[in-house]
């Protein structure tokens, strides 16, 4: 018995479960359907509001036909029972007592003639004469012949005998079955005492009418709701289908299908709006084409520039070489000479390098040589390299790495240049305070991030850290840092990797860049292994405050974030 009682509570359990599961996917279904559609929404506000009226309407009608129904009856009854009581006053007055035989017979005969004549009719009005302050001597007479005391209640009955016209409206059956009766009763006076005077008035038909009224105002209110419903939907749809094509054509604009129009018809608003739109997608088609053609020209004019300048520059290093190798048989002013020469050269060289290689990224030939890589020893090469840049900059290096191998599928001829970039960039940067790379990785990806206390970027400078040769202090001479193009570099060989190259900075508390690569190549990341806010940053200021742990980019294009700093 036990184990069917829980076998029966498990299937209950089940079955609830599977009410609310699907319950909530079908609110979750509406909600999403009724935040898509402007249509939906409009149509059902329209006929939300027009119930709404239309009901309240309805009912203040239908509410007026009755009591006006009412009201002629209750006036027609009143007539009725004037004229009845001084008839039963003119009929009553040849009797003096209440004991006279023939008092009865008179009574019957008064309530047959007010009734209609018909003593045997059913369904009228029904006339009753009684005399509450003769119980014994006089019995109530009624036209036709039923029992009128249970429609007769006790507070009717006591301000009728206390001499004063009243009226109720009372349910029972006087022979027609069980309905609503208008019970009116008037004193009549007479020369024996007072007599009662009661008209029991149905209201079938008045109840009819109003039903009737009621049915037609409800079925005309519910065909104007949804004539309304279906209007409010054509006109919505006449508005919605014009930007529902707007907003198709756009996203085949951006989408980079720049021949795309929306066809105009007619000459009203939503004509002019497609005209407009159509005038625009040309503008942007004709200035879009323009930068395309303005940035190929740029492409390649650098492209032809690096290229042309290769040769007079190896002449000019092979003649500097000369110079500089027999610089200590010169004067120390010619000497000194050579030496900035040479290093002017290298500057130069460098240049041309980053030109050629952002040209190739600009027309689509870089290509991804991607192998199983342990990055262990690609970071401890690239700060082994800068070490001596380093301790001429008075900057310690702090490397920390796992102790087992990080193994990824990556390029690293351009892992390593990104890293040279970054470490090059702290060192320079770092105000004699030491710089911290550390490398991070789990599952999905791996990253390496590279810190620095110096100065920091103020806010602001984060949008412009990745562009090509953007300064954090434009007031600083070129002579010093790089070309100006390394972070540049570094940001579309991330995006060749499909990974995220990200900038984290505070003025005065230094800065901090997060190179984040998939483990596996073509794979998508969705988070990266390292914080990209340290941990020991306090950020203040205007904008969003960073907490711990920083903020995750999503997707595989760089992200650059709030706080950044420069590459120089």
């Amino acid at each position: 018995m036990t184990r069917r009682v829980t076998a029966l509570f498990t299937r209950l359990r089940a079955f609830w479960h599977a009410v609310v599961a699907r319950s909530a996917a079908l609110f979750a279904g509406l909600r999403r359907t009724w935040r898509r559609s402007l249509q939906l929404r409009v149509v059902s506000i329209t006929l939300v509001a027009s119930s709404l009226l239309v009901g309240g309407f309805a009912y203040l009608v239908a509410d007026n036909i009755t009591n006006i129904l009412l009201e002629n009856a209750t006036e027609d009854v009143k007539v009725r029972l004037e004229s009845g009581r001084d008839y039963a006053t003119n009929q009553l007055d040849i009797h003096t007592g209440a004991y006279e035989s023939n008092l009865q017979r008179t009574f019957e005969r008064t309530v047959d003639y007010l009734a209609g004549g018909d003593p045997k009719q059913v369904g009228g009005a029904v006339v009753a004469l009684t005399a509450e302050h003769h119980p014994g001597s006089i019995k109530t007479a009624t036209s036709p012949t039923v029992d009128v005391r249970p429609m007769i209640s006790p507070e009717l009955r006591q301000v009728v005998a206390n001499g004063q016209v009243a009226h109720q409206i009372r349910t029972g059956d006087l022979g027609s079955g069980r309905l609503k009766y208008l019970v009116y009763g008037s004193p009549v006076p007479t020369r024996f005492g007072q007599v009662e005077l009661y008209y029991f008035v149905p209201l079938n038909r008045q109840d009819e009418t109003a039903a009737q009224a009621r049915s037609t105002v409800l079925a005309t209110g519910v065909a104007l709701v949804l004539l309304l419903g279906l209007v409010s939907a054509l006109v919505t749809r006449l508005v919605v289908n014009p930007v529902r094509v707007a907003a198709r054509t756009a996203q085949r604009l951006s989408a980079g299908l720049l021949d795309q129009r929306m066809a105009v018809t007619g000459e009203d608003d939503l004509a002019l709006l497609a005209a407009s739109f159509n005038q625009m997608a040309t503008s942007l088609q004709s200035q879009i084409l323009r930068l395309e053609e303005m940035s190929r020209l740029q492409r390649r004019f650098t492209s032809d520039v690096s290229h042309e300048l290769r040769t007079p520059l190896t002449t000019v290093r092979m003649a500097a070489d000369l110079i500089f190798a027999e610089r200590d048989e010169f004067d120390p002013a010619v000497a000194r000479s050579a030496e900035l020469l040479q290093a002017e050269l290298d500057r130069f060289e460098s240049l041309l390098t980053d030109l050629l290689e952002i040209s190739r990224f600009d027309a689509g030939f870089a290509v991804l040589d991607s192998e199983p890589t342990d990055l262990v020893p690609v970071v401890q090469r690239v700060v082994d390299r800068l070490g001596s840049v380093a301790d001429r900059a008075g900057v310690a290096l702090e490397l920390r790495v796992p102790d087992a191998p990080v193994i990824a599928e990556v390029d690293p001829r351009r892992v390593e240049r990104i890293l040279r970039n970054l470490v090059g960039n702290a060192v320079e940067h770092g105000e004699g305070r030491p710089v911290e790379v550390t490398l991070g990785a789990d599952e999905t990806a791996v990253a390496v991030t590279v810190r620095d206390r110096g100065v920091g970027l103020k806010p602001g400078e984060e949008k412009l850290v990745f562009n090509r040769f953007w300064r954090a202090d434009p007031s600083r001479a070129r002579q010093t840092g790089g070309t100006g193009l390394g972070l540049s570099i570094s940001v579309e060989d991330a995006r060749l990797h499909g990974g995220w190259l990200e900038a984290w900075g505070a003025p005065g508390q230094g800065a901090q860049f997060r190179l984040t690569l998939p483990a596996r190549a073509g794979d998508r990341l969705t988070s990266s292994p390292l914080r990209l806010v340290p941990e020991d940053a306090a950020v203040t200021g205007p904008g969003p405050v960073r907490r711990p742990g920083g903020a995750l980019a999503i997707g595989p294009a760089p992200v650059v974030g709030e706080d950044a700093r420069a590459e120089v």
